[in-house]
């Protein structure tokens, strides 16, 4: 099975296109050599796949014969990311909640005065 249509099935990509995108940039590697999509994958292959600014392992233990449910995922990959990747996310996570909430949209009057200030305070201490 070619590896982006594996990505696929396993749910890591939405689309077969974007998993097609991703192997040509060079985000995903199997046995760690960058590899284009039309690349076959096998058992026993650990595939990494850079996502989100994070770089998962998967290791491969069978071939769907089809895009594949959420819950029978575990039958044929598994997931071998290390923690510290993991950890990452979370942290990513955080440092976007840290400056502004989702969904808040624009600087209000005060976060821009705040924002001027901050600048300012930055360029007096550079003329010292």
């Amino acid at each position: 099975m070619r590896v982006d249509k594996y990505l696929w099935c396993i749910r890591y990509f939405k689309t077969r296109t974007i998993a097609t995108t991703a192997c040509k940039k060079g985000q995903v590697k199997i046995n760690n050599e960058a590899v284009k999509p039309s690349r076959e994958v096998y058992p026993t292959d650990v595939l990494q796949v850079r996502k989100n600014q994070i770089n998962y392992k998967v290791e491969v233990l069978d071939l769907p014969p089809s895009r594949v449910g959420a819950k029978l995922v575990s039958i044929y990959a598994t997931d071998v990311t290390p923690k510290e990747n993991l950890e990452k996310l979370d942290l990513l996570k955080y440092s976007k909640e840290y400056y502004r909430k989702k969904g808040i949209g624009r600087p209000t009057k005060k976060d821009r005065r705040d924002i001027d200030e901050y600048l300012d305070d930055d360029q007096i201490d550079l003329d010292w």
